[in-house]
């Protein structure tokens, strides 16, 4: 495991960017360790709801008085390919520090970065590329005109797990659609989206289109999605979290988007490539240290193949690489903060009491370097039961919760019996199966022999309590726009 050491005098302090300006705040900042080595990494301002609202003003005058809802979509998108064109020349500053404020491997923030990238780039095409639709097949002198605009003032509020590429798919349609901003980012990872601020500053973005404002979410949070001056709340977290935005946001009718937990399933059959499968199970659950909302924390593995698939994942899970953040060889990285791991650890030692075994992992490491990080052994846990919490709720970490299932119809019961509805996957030889176990599963995401994969141009989300609305895609960039219906007759009529 490689040993990490960071410079105390690289130790960033942010502020919050309001109007274009960047204001330190005299209050006591947040301070971000790296919770995989506990070196001091950023400082953070804490805002208040004075800060706050001038983070909304600013964005309300910047769409009700400025230039950006109204200039072309070619303008837009210009400001957007530039963005991409700076995130790639800065590709490595923000994987570092993704990685170091986040715990997760340097390898995986790199691909956040470049997936980030990505997002910027499609929604610059969107912004070149929208339109409306015209009519004129109502009768003489009648024309309708079908008109998107851009919703107005967007709230964004986005979690700590992927700082960077949850903001992007959000952020650049939001901008390519003509909306405003303001943002909240996680109090314990805002470094990336204050980064962006600054690039967008550099892309020539006008003033107060978008604004940041880090502080906690009883404060920040509360006063976006309360706020009658903000059209539009976007939020990525919890399903708690989400209820309460929700009941904050009742007397305004805002608009919601809400990505919240998950509970995904990997379903593998007797017919499927056990071999890519495995690999695919394993990758699911491990990436980004589990700290996914997709993550495929249940394996549903048919009877007939169950023992001998999970001997092989337990194998397979003993031998991953749990390193430090900038571990150029680790596939597994640290826990956010202790209390998360804490909770994780906590999930495995209710399985055991429920009658499940586990496999592989279900520790703490501890040893040499991992001493000051906190870090979870890769944990595979057979036998859970339908029911149990291990099986029922969110644990976001890396720990694989495995049961047996008989046929098709008892895989497709076992997938939806939870409350969440975010993802699942399938694992199949049969076309037959994939298309129809794929259209049984209640889940906004269904991958069919592959995981936690994508591209700009598909939209994800969730339905049941995984939340409502869908990011990116060309579906994710209407939701930031409102559509307009014109009606015309002229003297032909």
């Amino acid at each position: 495991m490689a040993a990490t050491h960071t410079d105390i005098n690289r130790v960033k302090s942010y502020g919050v960017v309001i109007d274009g300006a960047t204001e330190h705040l005299d209050s006591e900042p947040f301070e971000r360790r790296n919770p995989g080595t506990g070196e001091l990494v950023a400082r953070f301002a804490r805002a208040d709801e004075h800060v706050t609202q001038r983070g909304i003003d600013a964005a309300r005058r910047a769409f009700d008085e400025g230039e950006w809802p109204t200039i072309s979509g070619q303008a837009r998108s210009r400001v957007l390919s530039t963005l991409a064109t700076l995130m790639r020349r800065d590709h490595e500053k923000l994987a570092r520090i993704e990685a170091e404020e986040t715990g997760k491997p340097i390898s995986t923030a790199r691909g956040d970065v470049e997936g980030s990238i990505g997002l910027v780039e499609y929604a610059a095409a969107c912004a070149l590329t929208t339109h409306g639709d015209v009519h004129t097949n109502l009768g003489p002198g009648f024309t309708g005109l079908v008109t998107r605009e851009p919703c107005g003032v967007v709230a964004m509020v986005t979690p700590w797990n992927f700082p960077l590429l949850l903001l992007m798919q959000k952020l650049p349609f939001a901008l390519a659609a003509g909306c405003t901003a303001v943002c909240k980012p996680s109090e314990l990872t805002a470094g990336t989206t204050l980064e962006v601020a600054s690039l967008l500053e550099e892309a020539r973005l006008p003033s107060g289109v978008f604004n940041v404002v880090t502080g906690p979410g009883r404060v920040v949070g509360e006063l976006l999605a309360r706020s009658p001056e903000v059209d539009f709340l976007s939020f990525t977290g919890s399903t708690a979290v989400g209820e309460s935005i929700v009941a904050a946001s009742s007397g305004t009718l805002k608009r919601l988007s809400l990505e919240l937990g998950g509970k995904a399933a990997s379903i593998v059959f007797p017919d499927a490539d056990l071999e890519k499968a495995a690999d695919g199970v394993l990758f699911a659950v491990t990436f980004n240290s589990g700290e996914c909302c997709v993550s495929g924390a249940r394996l549903l593995v048919h009877e007939d193949i169950a023992d001998e698939f999970v001997a092989v994942l337990g194998r397979k899970a003993a031998e991953l690489h749990v390193g430090a953040p900038l571990d150029e060889e680790a596939t597994v990285g640290a826990m956010i903060h202790e209390q998360h791991l804490d909770d994780v650890l906590g999930f495995v030692a209710g399985a055991r009491e429920d009658g499940a075994t586990v496999v592989s992992g279900g520790e703490r490491l501890t040893e040499g370097a991992f001493g000051d990080g906190f870090y979870v052994a890769p944990t595979i846990v057979d036998h859970v039961a339908p029911g149990t919490r291990l099986f029922s709720e969110e644990v976001f970490g890396p720990v694989l919760a495995v049961t047996r299932f008989t046929d098709t119809d008892e895989a497709v019961r076992l997938a939806n019996a939870v409350d969440y509805g975010l993802a699942n996957s399938v694992w199949s030889g049969s076309i037959d199966t994939a298309l129809e176990v794929s259209r049984r599963l209640r889940s906004g995401t269904v991958w069919v022999n592959t995981t936690i994969d994508g591209a700009p141009q598909l939209p994800g989300g969730g339905v049941k309590r995984s939340g409502y609305g869908r990011e990116m895609g060309q579906v994710g960039f209407e939701e930031f726009t409102e559509v307009k219906t014109i009606q015309i007759r002229t003297s032909l009529a």
